[in-house]
């Protein structure tokens, strides 16, 4: 660690342009998964804190200046948060990795990838601002249609990127003209306030960004309260269903990312070398707690043992171990319920015959919250580790005959969020890829575009993030018909 963090236990929220002492008498603690120890905590918001923030939403929206400008002149405040933002870069990453664990090597781009996407959103501006006139098919008059912002936003973060996974909602919300009320996850609520603080500094007007903390009762509350126009998620599927419910009976538009069950399909003629350089980062980025990677690799009978060798040695050879180290590859799970979630996976696959070829255990002789990177081999399409999400370190690898049961399987699940397919003939891995029933398809990579729409089919959720699609998430439309 190379700073000392400025927000460790604090008392208060974001409310109104200024840090606000909680009314609440409720404390949450911030535990390192590294080693068990809890280093900060923050208030759970009361009712009256709750109220408080909406309130402070509410009246920006409703009577201040934000609604009001221009796209083009909220998209200059952007600009100035982007910078903010990268201000804070090393801060938030020494939090963020004390929060859920994430190795350093993945942290430290935090704040430059949510400038990007405050940058690439700014850029958007045109899109608002421009005239969208429709003529009459018939004749004799014309519709102008505008893009007005939905109002006041709840925007609900998960633990596992809790910068990123904030700005993807925050930047079209704010562009669009929205004001938002921040809930993060209880355990991850601190690395945010450094976003929260560039939006001050930025000079975004009071009221227009405000955070609550606590637990999934201040979740609840924030997705129910009537002073709220939309939710944006980012969770589990179990959590979304209960948002989706609870948004369908209130008639509140909802943006739903959800959980993902990804294929990743290596024909017969892939590059195995070049499969094993993007490994991890397609399949386990992130100690294997990120939602769009692949986890299900599908591998061609006849290569199977290459395969199984390829991800065995690839996984095996990456370092586990202290977040702070820049080598690190593999940290700790980010918290004692998910280490309790994946151990217990990995019992299942054993009781139902998976072949371990590395790691496989939780780990011992530390502190902290480590499960060994592991690989399953021999898994078939009805165990518990093939249908279900594990978040966790731990890959599957499938047999497949042919291409025709290799997609088959690939689409045998609820999930439909991400997947790669590997091979030499791109064109013939194009054809594979439209084949399978999931949002996003790499071609021997998996990234997400800020510019193109990012969403997910089934039970992979509702809407879409990012592109010109994930900001259109944020705005109503008004049909004005005139005669001319």
């Amino acid at each position: 660690m190379t700073v000392a963090v400025t927000f460790t236990h604090v008392d208060d929220l974001f409310l109104d342009g200024s840090w606000t002492p909680s009314g609440s008498p409720e404390r949450l603690p911030v535990v390192d998964p590294a080693t068990g120890e809890e280093w900060g905590s923050i208030p759970q918001a009361s009712a009256a804190d709750l109220d408080a923030a909406v309130a402070s939403a509410r009246d920006a929206f409703d009577s201040g200046p934000w609604p009001r400008l221009t796209a083009v002149e909220r998209a200059d405040l952007l600009l100035r948060m982007a910078d903010e933002v990268e201000k804070r870069a090393e801060l938030i990453s020494v939090t963020n990795t004390r929060e859920n664990g994430s190795p350093v090597a993945e942290t430290s781009g935090a704040a430059a990838n949510a400038a990007g996407i405050l940058r690439h959103v700014a850029g958007l501006a045109g899109v608002l601002d421009g005239e969208d006139r429709r003529p009459f098919p018939g004749g004799g008059g014309a519709t102008v249609v505008r893009r007005d912002p939905v109002g006041v936003c709840a925007l609900i973060a998960p633990w596992n990127f809790p910068i990123n996974l904030v700005v993807t909602k925050l930047a079209p919300a704010l562009l669009a003209g929205c004001t938002v009320v921040i809930k993060p996850a209880e355990t991850t609520p601190l690395s945010i306030r450094y976003v929260v603080e560039a939006a001050a500094a930025a000079g975004i007007p009071a009221g227009v960004v405000n955070l609550v903390t606590g637990d999934g009762r201040v979740g609840d509350a924030l997705v129910r309260h009537p002073g709220i126009d939309k939710v944006a998620f980012t969770g589990s599927t179990g959590v979304g269903r209960r948002i989706a419910a609870a948004c369908g009976e209130l008639l509140r538009p909802v943006t739903l990312e959800l959980g993902g069950k990804s294929a990743a399909i290596v024909l017969e003629d892939a590059d195995l070398d070049a499969f094993s350089e993007v490994l991890i980062r397609s399949c386990m980025r992130n100690t294997g707690q990120t939602c769009y990677i692949s986890t299900r690799i599908l591998a061609p009978a006849a290569r199977y043992d290459e395969v199984v060798e390829a991800v065995t040695h690839t996984v095996r050879t990456a370092p586990q171990g202290d977040p702070f180290d820049p080598g690190t590859v593999f940290g700790p799970v980010a918290n004692k319920r998910q280490w309790e979630i994946v151990s217990g996976f990995l019992d299942s696959a054993r009781e139902e015959g998976a072949r371990v070829t590395t790691g496989g255990h939780a780990r011992t002789g530390r502190s902290g919250y480590f499960i060994e990177p592991t690989v399953l081999a021999d898994v078939t399409p009805q165990m518990r580790v093939a249908r279900e999400e594990i978040f966790g370190p731990v890959v599957t690898i499938l047999r497949y005959d042919d291409v025709d049961e290799a997609v088959a399987i690939a689409n045998s699940t609820h999930f439909g969020l991400g997947g790669i397919v590997f091979g030499r003939d791109t064109e013939r891995a194009q054809e594979v890829a439209e084949r399978m029933d999931t949002g996003s398809v790499g071609i021997n990579f998996f990234a997400s575009n800020h510019a193109a729409p990012f969403g997910g089919r089934h039970d992979s959720g509702l809407g879409v993030e990012y592109g010109v699609e994930g900001l259109m998430q944020y705005v109503t439309y008004k049909s004005i018909h005139r005669r001319d």
